[in-house]
């Protein structure tokens, strides 16, 4: 039933998006490093402590590419720098530009930074103009252990946790980066995994001496991670969303391994013990199958299981993936839904779906580079 969905177009990469020049793996990266840390750093090198500030300025205000550019530092703290440091970045080594706007770059993945220390691997990140709005999905592990059914990174398996600086490169070196308005942690693997690197970012992403962006602007997902999801709930103020994609358990379990270790009751049990009336925002992730978790019956077990929680369902069309056999709903199935769960309280939108033309679902891209192979894709 699959290959009905994929047609006879192939996609060849190419790399004409900036070129990649690798870090050299015997230096240490600045990037993703905190002001306390920084003055760790540049004592030990015997550099006055507020040498420390500027170079956070210059990495998170300036957001420069080398040390050469942090002018103020003397020339010679600059030489001392550069003997062991670096700042770190990576420009994406292919793009794939959709004729919606959306792009979705390529990442190289240093070896250091993954526990395998394999070279040759990849993550997405995607940008979404939309308007007034431009989101960043952003990436935080190789592969990922949760093994979605509906999900290519699932199928790559886990490959390692990116560091701070990995995931942080992706939104410092995007040629868009001035036009972010939002970023979202969807993309390859998932955050509560990878959850030291995860807070590590957005706290550079909102801290006043980081880049200085409000919590509002920043949504973590996760599939539902026992403890970890509390920790993040405790440590930090950005939005959160859920994975869910359905309300029963025998089926999640199917669609979501993760179901088993922490039951979507469990989740929803811990969200209603904060507060999601003001500041921060809790949102479900609902990817909509034909017949399959569309029908009324899902409408009725996902109002009964978000009674009392302040929240909103985001309804998602599925983007085939190879080898999967799940059918996409139709617009009226999901019409349907998204009324039903309206007229019962809960907000509830039809996500816009982008970039169909170039490797929509989530991991296709990456996996074909690593692989080094063509994959077929829907017109």
């Amino acid at each position: 039933m699959m290959a009905a969905f994929f047609s006879s177009f192939i996609f060849h990469f190419s790399s004409f998006c900036s070129t990649f020049a690798p870090m050299n793996p015997q230096k240490k990266r600045l990037l993703g490093l905190t002001p306390t840390e920084l003055k760790a750093l540049v004592g030990s090198l015997g550099m006055p402590a507020f040498t420390a500030k500027q170079v956070a300025q210059w990495l998170y205000e300036k957001h420069v590419k080398s040390i050469d550019e942090m002018t103020n530092l003397s020339k010679r703290n600059r030489e001392l720098l550069s003997e062991e440091y670096e700042v770190g970045t990576m420009e994406p080594i292919d793009c794939q530009r959709s004729n919606d706007g959306t792009i979705k770059y390529l990442f190289p993945v240093w070896c250091d930074s993954v526990a395998t220390n394999k070279t040759g691997l990849f993550v997405e990140t995607v940008f979404i103009p939309d308007h007034d709005r431009a989101t960043l999905c952003v990436s935080c592990q190789v592969g990922c252990k949760m093994n979605c059914l509906f999900c290519q990174t699932g199928k790559q398996g886990w490959q390692g946790n990116l560091t701070a600086a990995d995931i942080l490169n992706q939104i410092y070196t995007l040629p868009e980066v001035d036009q972010l308005t939002n970023i979202v942690f969807m993309g390859q693997g998932e955050p509560m995994d990878n959850l030291d690197a995860v807070l590590r970012v957005t706290e550079i992403m909102t801290a006043d001496w980081g880049w200085q962006w409000s919590p509002k602007r920043i949504t973590v997902s996760s599939v539902g991670v026992r403890n970890k999801l509390k920790r993040f709930l405790d440590e930090s103020p950005c939005h959160v969303a859920i994975s869910m994609h359905s309300p029963l358990h025998e089926q999640r379990l199917q669609l979501m391994p993760a179901e088993k270790a922490m039951p979507l009751e469990e989740t929803i049990a811990l969200l209603k013990q904060y507060d999601f009336t003001h500041q921060r925002r809790c949102s479900f992730e609902y990817i909509c199958f034909g017949g399959l978790n569309d029908t009324p019956l899902y409408g009725r077990e996902i109002v009964r299981l978000l009674e009392g929680l302040e929240c909103r369902v985001n309804l998602i069309r599925f983007h085939e993936i190879p080898d999967v056999d799940l059918p996409a709903s139709d617009e009226k199935r999901m019409e349907a839904l998204r009324d039903y769960l309206t007229a019962h309280g809960i907000t509830t939108t039809i996500r816009a779906s982008r970039g169909q033309d170039i490797f929509a679902a989530c991991g296709l891209l990456s996996t074909a580079k690593m692989n080094n192979e063509t994959i077929e894709i829907t017109k």
